[in-house]
């Protein structure tokens, strides 16, 4: 077989390989399937090269893939043959003068991408500009400006990754733009809101992290929901804080936007995902109405400035840069973070080797995640005592069941890591305490201001007491 025939035959191999040969049918042909029980009819897609050789894998044309057994194929008929293309064409956003200027700032994740047949992966394929020519409908919502900062799926994402975006977005908003949006892979977007919120101080807009469960190309994709509702927050929502705009349920109306700090990925592939834990969503939105309701009002305002400030302010800017001067900074990027920081779930027979590892390798900080009302086994606690005491090492206190507060007061457990100075986090979320202590221990090692830090609501991460029925909603 030859390069040009084994090229149109994209991981096919083995028996798979030679019944495609037989009937004179390519990859990304068109056919007709007819098989010994019913009759199929579609595209004929790439395998991996990991795939088995007895299934011929196709496209239907309500948009999900479909295995057919050669055993049971009797007939195979090509109707037609068009080469897919992997990317789609980019566009040129219109502008409109009366409409509010956003920034679309992609970093990867599924929103941002689709299936790579060849692989079977999904891969980060789409632009911010593609993502337009594929949700045209965001021209009627905003100036959209587009730029892509990574290409990467989110478990891949670092501390450096969150102080780079936060950089970028500052300079997207002191620019003048009237709300962000970063589209972001969803395994990871709650530790991304949790690093934007601590790390961007002042701001005066929105600022959105939206992402999909499903690739673009898949019919179930949440992709062009989430980006509409999270362009509509963006661009016309009052709450000047970092949100995640996600599906509501599993059907398609609404979207709600989450605190940053309070959200969470609750299931791995629904599109209801996230939730807000032990508090409520700031807003619901509604795309095909454009509606924003919003569910609470303790949220930071959008600070409102009018075209003639803003014209007067470029000026003043235009004259300051011929003057040499540097030009002065609304929305400040503090991206510090000490990347010795550790988040660990304690467990039955954890086993303090780990806590030694982390001193050995010279932590600044742990957040535990602990049982029930915030607990480690007691043959822990020696351990942590000497990473408190000999170390100066930090240990917050968080409880992995996520609903409701440690009381570390209530048994003697709790009582005793008290005692050698591990920190109550209240109802933090375990993610959003690992965030928010090595954003502190960036700031400073004084044991003191750490633990005030540390037990202080900065952005909402912590809540006084547990919203009503809040633990049932999430049920239902």
């Amino acid at each position: 077989m030859d390069k040009k025939e084994e090229d149109s035959l994209q991981g096919y191999r083995g028996e798979a390989q030679k019944t495609l040969q037989k009937y004179g049918v390519k990859v990304w042909s068109e056919v007709k399937i007819t098989g010994k029980k019913r009759i199929f009819e579609g595209i004929v897609l790439p395998r991996s090269e990991l795939g088995d050789d007895k299934h011929i894998v196709i496209k239907l044309p309500n948009g999900y893939d479909i295995g057919i057994n050669i055993k049971d194929i009797e007939t195979i008929e090509e109707k037609g043959y068009e080469p897919a293309a992997y990317k789609l064409p980019e566009k040129t956003f219109p502008k409109d003068e009366k409409k509010p200027n956003v920034t679309l700032l992609g970093t990867g994740g599924t929103v941002a991408a689709r299936l790579d047949y060849r692989t079977g992966a999904v891969i980060p394929a789409f632009t911010p500009q593609e993502l337009f020519t594929a949700v045209p409908e965001l021209t009627d919502i905003c100036n959209l400006e587009t730029r892509t900062i990574y290409e990467i799926f989110s478990e891949n994402m670092k501390p450096e990754h969150w102080q780079k975006i936060a950089e970028e977005t500052a300079k997207e908003i002191n620019k003048g733009t009237e709300g962000v949006i970063i589209a972001h892979g969803t395994d990871t977007m709650h530790y991304t809101a949790s690093a934007l919120t601590f790390m961007l101080k002042n701001l005066p807009v929105p600022v959105v992290m939206v992402g999909s469960q499903r690739s673009s190309d898949r019919p179930s994709s949440d992709a062009a929901t989430n980006l509409i509702s999270a362009t509509l927050t963006a661009a016309k929502s009052d709450i000047a804080e970092v949100t995640i705009c996600m599906h509501e349920t599993t059907n398609d109306p609404t979207c709600l936007i989450h605190r940053g700090t309070r959200a969470r990925k609750m299931h791995s592939s629904r599109r209801d995902t996230f939730r807000t834990i032990d508090d409520t969503p700031l807003a619901k939105v509604n795309p095909l109405t454009k509606q924003i309701t919003p569910l609470r009002k303790d949220y930071n305002k959008r600070k409102k400035t009018n075209k003639k400030k803003k014209e007067e302010k470029k000026k003043e800017e235009k004259k300051k840069e011929e003057r040499g001067e540097e030009e002065g900074r609304e929305v400040i990027a503090d991206t510090a973070f000490e990347e010795k920081t550790a988040l660990i779930y304690t467990y039955p027979g954890i086993k303090k080797e780990i806590i030694e590892h982390l001193i050995d390798q010279n932590y600044k900080g742990i957040v535990i995640a602990g049982t029930g009302l915030g607990h480690t086994p007691e043959t822990l606690i020696p351990t942590l005592e000497r990473a408190i005491q000999q170390q100066n090492m930090t240990i917050v206190m968080t409880t992995q069941c996520l609903w409701g507060h440690i009381k570390m007061n209530v048994y003697d457990t709790g009582r005793k890591l008290l005692k050698i100075g591990v920190i109550p986090g209240a109802n933090m979320l375990p993610e959003t305490a690992y965030i928010k202590l090595g954003h502190i221990l960036g700031h400073t090692q004084n044991k003191e201001e750490i633990k005030k830090l540390i037990q202080t609501n900065i952005a909402g991460e912590i809540t006084k007491r547990e919203k009503h029925k809040a633990y049932q909603i999430l049920q239902n």
